[in-house]
């Protein structure tokens, strides 16, 4: 397996760095790439995240988040995943991309983990995957145009934004069920929306 170029490895952009400041998860996230890197994938850090690739085709990922660990496939959704572990992370919202989440070394089963990222693989080997839609009108909920209502700014401040970040900003208020949790995420959101910053900016890689 290749390992990133040397432009890759500077700072903090690096699978050991990442796995180094893994706390809990540090152990378990290095038997996982020791896994991944015994494959014919090619390993780099996107989007702050370790990711394997396979003729320039994402695979697979793992990252280590506050209660599980894990891997993700970028095509899962065509993985016959005959153990049932793979899971949509946000569903109506996720196409293609699948979760296997993990909470404990018991977990880590070399052999199962091998024959999903192998049929992964080639599945990209035959070029198969689920293009994902793109250019779904960004649909803004109620409590973001009465903020508008109140503050022009905040909605040319809205509207200034990418096609992207203003979905995710619309999409993150309006899935809380509760009024409350909305309004909440609202406050959260209108200054980074004044300061022209993305909802989910500081997870992708500078």
């Amino acid at each position: 397996m290749r390992k990133p170029k040397g432009d890759m490895m500077k700072g903090q952009n690096t699978v050991d760095d990442y796995i180094e400041a893994a706390g809990l998860w540090r152990e378990p996230l290095a038997r996982l790439r020791a896994i991944l890197c015994d494959t014919a994938l090619e390993e780099s850090i996107k989007w702050g995240a370790p990711c394997y690739s396979y003729a320039g085709k994402l695979v697979v990922g793992m990252a280590g988040f506050k209660a599980y660990f894990g891997l993700w496939f970028h095509q899962g959704v065509l993985l016959s995943d005959p153990d049932g572990v793979l899971v949509n992370a946000q569903k109506g919202k996720t196409q293609a991309l699948r979760q296997w989440r993990m909470t404990g070394a018991d977990d880590i089963q070399p052999d199962r983990i091998r024959a999903y990222v192998e049929e992964a693989i080639s599945l990209a080997r035959a070029g198969k995957g689920i293009k994902v839609q793109r250019g779904k009108p960004v649909i803004i909920p109620e409590e973001l145009q009465v903020a508008f209502a109140h503050d022009p700014g905040l909605k040319t401040a809205f509207e200034a934004l990418s096609l992207g970040r203003r979905r995710d900003f619309a999409d993150h208020i309006a899935s809380a069920k509760r009024p409350e949790t909305r309004a909440r995420r609202l406050e959260k959101a209108i200054p980074l929306i004044k300061d022209g910053i993305g909802l989910n900016d500081r997870y992708k890689k500078p």
